[in-house]
């Protein structure tokens, strides 16, 4: 008999490949929608409503065996915002498991930026949400992954910086010597698969990366993308003065169009961030999962 898996956030470009990895291994998806959608596949059923829809939340999670939680807010001028999606979202969905009465396993899709609350205020929301689906979890078995940098086909926040390497031209918005570390989504799905599929009460965070010794640097880019194209690429340092003036522009403008800024003075302080250096080995050692696709690799087949 297959297992039922509620997902939020399937129409994202994480959720979206987790679905068709969840599909293609015989899982019922129940995906949650904000604008109804006709079935376009055997084994996924939409629900229609949002994080903030109680009943929704409820028909989502009715007959499953298991949640993949991957909502969240990523744009926001305020810290209001991501805390009404990202931490009180959270919470209502975590009631509806527990009120469910069907549902036995929750793993929520949190980031790398959790590790560090005081730089952003997605960071925090990440963070306090794990706090409080921790506390409130009880019988519920709660998984917490903290990926990296995700990228892949469908993504729209690292491709262009992808492309500007393949073309020759790399911009830094930190210290060239920063840590960085990337996750291509193909591994992330696999690791989602391999969490449903493996007996697991621990509820700490675990981090995904694609287990480059000790993460990149935007010097080991600039390598990267020179032995791919066999030519130089230029490193250009752009001045925090320089992105705070930009993030600033950025806000207003998106203000006036009553849109949510990805640039902002807050988000700011995550790209300048000196460590963003992480390890896969307690997941590895929990799930046996192992990533497979390397930055290198995935920039050489253009699988972003």
């Amino acid at each position: 008999m297959s297992r039922t898996v509620a997902v939020t956030g399937v129409t994202g470009f994480i959720g979206r490949h987790i679905v068709e990895k969840l599909l293609s291994q015989g899982f019922a998806v129940r995906g949650l929608t904000r604008q109804a959608k006709k079935t376009t596949a055997d084994n996924l059923t939409w629900i229609q409503g949002s994080l903030e829809d109680s009943a929704a939340l409820a028909e989502l999670v009715r007959g499953a065996d298991d949640v993949v939680h991957c909502a969240g807010q990523v744009r926001g001028s305020s810290e209001d915002i991501f805390t009404r999606c990202n931490l009180s979202g959270s919470v209502r969905l975590m009631q509806a498991v527990k009120a469910s009465g069907t549902c036995e396993r929750f793993l929520f899709i949190s980031s790398l930026a959790a590790r560090y609350p005081q730089l952003s205020w997605y960071a925090n929301s990440k963070f306090q949400a794990e706090q409080q689906l921790t506390a409130m979890a009880s019988d519920i078995s709660l998984g917490i992954f903290r990926p990296t940098a995700v990228y892949g086909p469908g993504d729209r926040e690292l491709k262009p910086v992808f492309n500007w390497l393949l073309r020759g031209i790399l911009p830094c918005t930190g210290n060239p010597e920063s840590r960085l570390s990337f996750l291509h989504i193909s591994d992330l799905a696999e690791a989602v698969y391999q969490w449903l599929m493996t007996a697991l009460s621990e509820a700490a965070p675990f981090e995904l990366c694609d287990g480059a010794d000790a993460g990149y640097s935007w010097k080991s880019l600039q390598e990267i993308g020179s032995r791919i194209r066999a030519k130089p690429v230029h490193l250009i340092g752009i001045p925090l003065p320089l992105l705070n003036v930009a993030a600033d522009i950025s806000t207003l403008l998106h203000r006036i169009a009553r849109k949510d800024p990805m640039l902002t003075r807050s988000k700011v302080r995550e790209l300048t961030f000196g460590d963003w250096s992480a390890s896969y080995c307690r997941l590895s050692e929990a799930i046996g999962w192992r990533p497979e696709m390397s930055l290198e690799q995935a920039l050489r087949e253009r699988l972003f």
